[in-house]
Formats: C-alpha cells, sequence, structure tokens
C-alpha cells in the first residue's frame, strides 16, 4: 500500500478487525505503518488484542437494552435522556457510514473540537469503526494551535461543537486541503458549508452497510485509531499514535483491577477528552465494562459539578487536583462555621475515618467500634451532600495530590486513589486500589505492564521508565522526538523521577523537565515546595516556585477567588474561606484588589510569612528555601492562560507574564 506521499507502507489487511500485521518495530512514527506488540515471546496474556469495534459490538449484545449514554438537552432540564448500548453501537455506525461518504480515508482524523457530549462519543468511534484516526483537540485551542493539529493529522472531518469552534477551524480551511467536512453538533450553523449533526445522521442513515463492512476488515490492531495532542508548554504540541491494542488492553486492565460490576456502574464525563485518562476511562472503560456514562454540564469546572454529582450519585469519579482542593475548601469552611459540640464530634469521626484508612493501607481490616458508629450518622451524611452516597472509588488523576489534602478525604472516609501515567501510556501505568495503596505513592505498575528506575543514584532515585501493552506507537511525524522518548529495548523514557519500594509501590519525586537549576548548580523540584506551601497557606489559590538559573527561590502566591461562572475567570471577589482568614486578622478587606491596595497589608505579609517560615522548616536544604513572594492582583484560570486544560499551572506563561515582578525580587 502507499500513502499520498508515496511512500511504501505494510500491505493492506483484509481481514480485520483482530488481525495483526507482522512488524518487527515497537515504535513508529508513520501513521501508516503497524507496530509490534509488546508481548514477550512465549507469553500468554488475559486480554487478547482486540479492537475497538468488536468491543462496542460485544457490549451492544450483552447489554442492548442498558444506558450507555445519558445527557441533558438543556441545562435546566430535571431529567436525563438515555441512549442504550444498541442505540450507542447503531448510530457509531450511522456516523461511521457517514464519515466514509463525506470522504475520510484510512488512517487520516477526525478532529473532534468540543465538550463532553454523546456526539463527541459518537464522532471519535464512528470515525475508528471508518478505518480513521479519533483526534480530541483542547477546546481552549488557539485557531493556530487547531490548525496545527488538525494539519499534522491530516483531518479529513472535523466535528466542532458550536460556532466558536467553527470558526477556528474556518479561518485556516484554505490552508488544509485534506479537510473535506466541518460538522457542527450544538445550534444551528451559521457559516456556508458547515454541517449539522442531524444531516450528517442523514446522511449516514442513506448509506448501507457493503462500504462500512468492508473497511472494518481492514482494520489491525496494531495500527493507529487515536491521536492524542500533548499540551506542551514549549514548541508545537507533540502528536501521541495510540493503537486499538493501546487503548483496549488498558481499558480491559483498568476494569479488571478496579473490579468493575458490568452494568452496574456510574460515570460522569466532564474532564477535557482529549487528555488520555477520561478518554480511557469514559469511552473505553466503559465499552469493557458495559458503563452508564452520564454528562456534567458545561459549567462542571467552573463549579457547577457539584448539582451533576448529586443528581447521578456516580458509582466511581474521577477528578483533578483543583477539584478536589476547591471540595476541600467548602468543606472545611462549613466545619468551621459549625457550633462547639458539633466541630468535636466531626474532630472526633475524622480521627475515627483516617485511622480506618491508614489501617486499610497497612492491610488491616478491622475497623474499630468508633468508625461503625461514625459511618452511617456522620460519613454517610457527608458523602450524601456530595453526591458521593453510592461511589466505590475515587480517584485523583493529571498532576500530583498533596498528601495533606489526601489525609482530608481519608479523614471523611473518601480515600482519594492516585495513579501515574502519561500520554504515551495510553493514561495509567501505575495504580492505587482500595485494598492496595499508599496515600504518599503513586500506586503499583498494572498486571502485565513493567516499570523500572533508569540509573538510580544512591538513594535509588532514577528515571521512570514504563514497558507494556499500553506504550504508544509513537509520535506522528517525528521520528528522532520518538526515538528519544523509547529506547532500543521498547522502554518508554518518562521524564519523571522517582523510587520504588520493596513492595512496589512508586513514588514521584520531581520531573526531569520540571527541575528547576539556582544559580549554584542544585536542582530543584518545584511541585512538593508549592504542595508543602499551600498546606500551611490553604487560603491560598495557587503558589509557584522561581528559582530557574536565579540566586534564590521565590515565590509568585494568589488568593483564592470566586470564579465567573459564564467566563471561567477569576473575578475580584475573595473565596469565603479567604474572607474568614482576614476576619481573624481583623482586617475588613473581602477583594483582592483591597489586599492590593493596601501595600499589600503588614498583617498580610506577616502571616503568609509564617506559613513559608513553617514550609521551609520541612525543606532538605536552605538552597530549598523560599526567600521572597509576591502576592499577584489575580487568581489562575484556564481563560487567563496560567493553567492548562486539566488545571495544571503553566510555568513558562506564569514566568513571562509576570516577568516585572519576578526580576524585582532579584534586583540588587
Amino acid at each position: 500500500m502507499s500513502d499520498p506521499s508515496g511512500t511504501t507502507r505494510d500491505m493492506e489487511p483484509s481481514s480485520g478487525p483482530e488481525q495483526i500485521i507482522p512488524s518487527e518495530k515497537y515504535v513508529t512514527s508513520d501513521i501508516f505503518s503497524a507496530v509490534k506488540l509488546r508481548i514477550k515471546d512465549g507469553e500468554t496474556s488475559d486480554v487478547p488484542p482486540m479492537s475497538v469495534p468488536s468491543v462496542l459490538e460485544k457490549a451492544a449484545k450483552a447489554a442492548p437494552n442498558h444506558t450507555a449514554l445519558a445527557y441533558k438537552k438543556n441545562p435546566e432540564d430535571t431529567g436525563f435522556h438515555h441512549i442504550t448500548f444498541r442505540e450507542y453501537h447503531n448510530l457509531t455506525r450511522t456516523v461511521a457510514r457517514a464519515f466514509l461518504k463525506l470522504g475520510l480515508e484510512r488512517l487520516h482524523s477526525v478532529a473532534i473540537l468540543g465538550f463532553n457530549s454523546p456526539e463527541w462519543f459518537l464522532s471519535f468511534l464512528g470515525c475508528i469503526h471508518a478505518g480513521g484516526v479519533g483526534c480530541g483537540i483542547y477546546t481552549t485551542n488557539s485557531a493556530e494551535a487547531t490548525f496545527y493539529c488538525l494539519e499534522k493529522g491530516m483531518a479529513n472531518i472535523a466535528v466542532v461543537e458550536d460556532d466558536g469552534q467553527a470558526q477556528k477551524v474556518l479561518k485556516y480551511k484554505d490552508k488544509l486541503p485534506k479537510l473535506k467536512a466541518v460538522v457542527q453538533y450544538s445550534g444551528k450553523p451559521t457559516s456556508e458549508g458547515v454541517l449539522s449533526w442531524e444531516q450528517l445522521l442523514q446522511i449516514g442513515e442513506k448509506e448501507d452497510d457493503t462500504r462500512l463492512n468492508e473497511v472494518v476488515k481492514r482494520i489491525a490492531v496494531n495500527q493507529c485509531c487515536a491521536l492524542i495532542y500533548t499540551s506542551g508548554t514549549t514548541g508545537n504540541p507533540k502528536g501521541v499514535m495510540l493503537s486499538h491494542d493501546n487503548l483496549m488492553w488498558l481499558a480491559h486492565s483498568v476494569t479488571s483491577i478496579l473490579s468493575v460490576a458490568p452494568q452496574q456502574e456510574r460515570i460522569i464525563s466532564y474532564l477535557p477528552l482529549s487528555h488520555a485518562a477520561a478518554l480511557v476511562v469514559d469511552i473505553l472503560c466503559q465499552l469493557v465494562g458495559q458503563v452508564s456514562i452520564y454528562f456534567a454540564n458545561k459549567d462542571a469546572l467552573k463549579g457547577g459539578l457539584i448539582k451533576t454529582l448529586l443528581e447521578v450519585k456516580p458509582t466511581r469519579f474521577l477528578g483533578v487536583p483543583r477539584i478536589w482542593e476547591k471540595i476541600a475548601e467548602k468543606m472545611k469552611m462549613v466545619g468551621a462555621e459549625a457550633g462547639f459540640i458539633k466541630r468535636h464530634i466531626a474532630a472526633w469521626a475524622k480521627s475515627q475515618g483516617l485511622q480506618r484508612n491508614l489501617d486499610l493501607m497497612k492491610g488491616v481490616d478491622s475497623p474499630s467500634l468508633g468508625y461503625l458508629v461514625a459511618k452511617p450518622l456522620i460519613f454517610a451524611k457527608i458523602k450524601s451532600k456530595l453526591g458521593f452516597d453510592e461511589c466505590k472509588t475515587f480517584w485523583s488523576g493529571a498532576a500530583p495530590l498533596a498528601t495533606d489534602i489526601k489525609l482530608y478525604f481519608a479523614s471523611l472516609d473518601i480515600p482519594i486513589m492516585e495513579g501515574f501515567g502519561m500520554s504515551e501510556s495510553t493514561g495509567p501505568h501505575t495504580v492505587n486500589i482500595p485494598n492496595s495503596f499508599r496515600f504518599d505513592s503513586a500506586g503499583v505498575t498494572i498486571p502485565g505492564a513493567e516499570t523500572k528506575i533508569h540509573n538510580p543514584d544512591d538513594d535509588q532515585q532514577g528515571e521512570i521508565c514504563l514497558f507494556g501493552r499500553n506504550v504508544f506507537m509513537g509520535y506522528l511525524g517525528d521520528e528522532k522526538q520518538t526515538n528519544e522518548a523509547i529506547d532500543e529495548n521498547g522502554w518508554l523514557h518518562s521524564g519523571d523521577i522517582g523510587k520504588i519500594d520493596k513492595r512496589g509501590f512508586l513514588y514521584i519525586t520531581g520531573r526531569i523537565k520540571e527541575l528547576l537549576i539556582t544559580a549554584g548548580g542544585e536542582n530543584i523540584s518545584p511541585v512538593l515546595i508549592e504542595q508543602n506551601v499551600k498546606a500551611e497557606l490553604p487560603f491560598l489559590g495557587q503558589a509557584v516556585v522561581i528559582c530557574d538559573k536565579k540566586k534564590f527561590l521565590s515565590m509568585l502566591v494568589t488568593l483564592s477567588a470566586e470564579v465567573d461562572a459564564d467566563t471561567g475567570e477569576p473575578n475580584d471577589q475573595l473565596t469565603p474561606v479567604v474572607i474568614k482568614w482576614l476576619r481573624e486578622l481583623n482586617l475588613p478587606y473581602s477583594t483582592t484588589s483591597e489586599v492590593i491596595a493596601s501595600g499589600p497589608d503588614k498583617k498580610v505579609l506577616d502571616a503568609i510569612q509564617k506559613g513559608l517560615d513553617a514550609a521551609n522548616a520541612k525543606a532538605i536544604s536552605n538552597a530549598q528555601k523560599v526567600q521572597k513572594f509576591a502576592i499577584l492582583p489575580k487568581d489562575f484560570s484556564m481563560p487567563t492562560g496560567e493553567l492548562g486544560p486539566t488545571l495544571k499551572l503553566k510555568r513558562n506563561v506564569i514566568n513571562d507574564k509576570y516577568k516585572s515582578v519576578i526580576d524585582k525580587f532579584y534586583e540588587s
């Protein structure tokens, strides 16, 4: 087979979709090529190689009338509309037929830009059924970044949520010769040539299955079916190529480890599906476990998630650190306003909850009498108010969650499990699970995969390397970076620093690319320092270490502010936690601007310095102590650029945006 560039590719298969194209290479940067599966010679696997279409078909047969997707047509609706697994399968094939009619070519992409919805899921799966490559693009991307992803991924079709996303695509349409159609799934298209979702379905309904069935036969499990663009902080994002086997092996492994009960689980979909963890959990684990997916409203990351939690009562929940921090902040505020007796009872119950979970961590499953009393009287009521009444597993992903936050939730009998992974490992590679966890660890390696420490130092710390069927195929069109990421033996070098204890638990201690180097040459890992500071100063919105090539550490901090529900931007109004802290200092301020205008007030500066001193006392060397700080006039957010799509700090943006503030720290 030849692609348009004229390069010879693997022979075209015709006995799919479970076929494996022969290959001797673990990696490729060519989207038309197949890779060798990471199954060692003579080794058997509990998870046979399987394609995405086969797993959806299997789910439709096993649970034809069970709810696959539940959504609201309008946020104000009191109930959800339901799509069964049989309907889900049929709609996916309808979308696939439409994509083929519109000109989707084999191993070319369908780019999807929008908030989580049934149409997002159907576009992704429909594209894969039609032999294409599903590619989610962050809705926060600029038109220029969107163009890059469309061009790099050879997008034949773009599926967008609304006119705003459509305009990003249309701005560069003349420079995208491979782009054949734009489909808008929410609202009536206003731009010429943009199809509505209804029109797409009508196209698919007019086509029979003949061509689609032939295309499915050409699918191979060791070829690309999904592209994840890394939200890199420098340069253009890299296109992470994932195969059917990458996705389905990991989905089967995760559902097995977590003992997902088929047709008995509910998950809320709200995290960006252009992120590997959300994609795997929401779409692929759903197929394996026949899980019912409920879609949150678009304001989920702006404070609206709690409403959906209370409506759905999920059985599993995945959050990012900022979500857990915000919930903890509100819970602590409620607790602080309670009367003396209630506070005393709550403190007793929390001690019982924490001890129970610390015991479970050690493998001791003998609940105390105190815990058995507190569970129905205290913990059940707390969980009910959060919508966690029926939740069996609580996860945190995308970035490290501070240990003090995990211990706080453990005291409420909400043990949060963390893992470790990356786009290049298709999401999680190590996991904590309820019967095998450590609060300060990223968990143990998923069975069937491997983890090792490369070039360990005297403390047994070194670069974390990964091997398994979840390790990606390579970076699209970038052989150099592919070979830098994956060595000649097929091991993925993560760029993260860590160690593994005798029980196999992985501990993350830093990130090579995120290491800051002082002018004195000492390596500084900023995340732990920032977590220690925020643990001492819970009223802070953000704390960012500055020290790269500097004489000493400094820090930019923000006060936690309320968020505008429409724009997602923090406004000037401080949160109740901050206002309470200010009142304890006998200060009348209620806004960030008032605090800044006061000088900032010496009482505020002294209180923050006291917290920094406490955090500095935990530093392992003087070089890791924060010497100076400044309060910024506004909290961070995605719309203002300081946070990425999963609410991680974008350090390069922060350094550039606040350069003048940083420079003042180091003026002689």
